[in-house]
């Protein structure tokens, strides 16, 4: 189980999203100033957020991402900052590069939010293990540009534990057992695909982690809707709420306040 700073098991948790990046799908370019991102922050926690997850790299369908030196940079001063205003707040960074997981550590982070699950760094689930830091470990085929030609599986559910089943042998191998599962919603699944994983999520509970749930403002919403990410906010809540049904036990959102709101109903259900 994950150590206590972060999850215990008793109620599913909000991580609030904090994108410190000029082109991310929906929030891009808002908390890119010290001011907006500091207020962003407060804002989350003010509205029952449990974990603050800060990104430097967009990882959208078709993004490009940056160059480790940037991210680095971008990722020192965001959590030097947010440390510095925030001192009890759980920081998680988000991020698939070995370099700046051992740089967000070192300056306060708590967890490494990674989508690769070490698979695009060889050298990420051994710094982990050396950092000794709660990590979660996503699914994903291929990198941002090229994950959306990768929708192709035997079966969906089987080949997303063998990938999980895989990367937690090297995650042992290196030490780390503070681990929380994400099945990688929006990368490289199509819409079809997205619901039914959601639907199915318990089948990932077996491995005894806590499971992230990814899904807020996604394509798989507002595609299915056929609207935009800034209409998409009741979709979400939606399928928030038919994650909760099936296991989930973190979620990954920009709008926290409506999600607390539905987990404490759900709770009271």
């Amino acid at each position: 189980m994950l150590n206590n700073i972060t999850f215990s098991g008793k109620r599913p948790l909000v991580m609030g999203i904090l994108n410190v990046t000029t082109d991310s799908f929906y929030d891009g370019g808002r908390y890119v100033t010290e001011e907006a991102m500091l207020a962003r922050a407060q804002q989350i926690i003010d509205e029952g957020g449990d974990l603050i997850d800060v990104g430097a790299v967009s990882t959208r369908p078709g993004a490009k991402v940056c160059d480790g030196k940037t991210e680095r940079e971008i990722i020192s001063h965001s959590v030097q900052s947010l440390r510095a205003h925030f001192p009890q707040a759980v920081i998680s960074v988000d991020t698939f590069r070995a370099e700046v997981a051992r740089t967000s550590i070192d300056n306060g982070a708590d967890i490494i939010n990674d989508i690769s699950g070490g698979t695009f760094d060889p050298e990420m689930i051994p710094t982990v293990g050396q950092l000794q830091a709660p990590y979660v470990l996503m699914h994903t085929p291929a990198m941002p540009d090229k994950m959306q030609q990768c929708t192709h599986y035997d079966d969906i559910l089987a080949d997303i534990a063998q990938y999980f089943e895989t990367q937690l042998e090297i995650a042992y191998r290196n030490n780390v057992h503070d681990i929380i599962l994400d099945p990688g919603f929006g990368f490289g699944k199509t819409v079809e695909q997205n619901y039914y994983l959601l639907e199915n999520l318990e089948y990932f509970k077996s491995f005894g982690f806590p499971i992230l749930v990814g899904i807020s403002r996604k394509s798989m919403i507002y595609k299915k809707l056929g609207t935009t990410p800034d209409n998409a906010l009741e979709g979400t809540l939606e399928a928030t709420k038919t994650a909760l049904e099936h296991g989930g036990d973190i979620f990954r959102v920009h709008d926290v306040a409506p999600t607390v709101r539905l987990i404490e109903d759900w709770l009271g259900n």
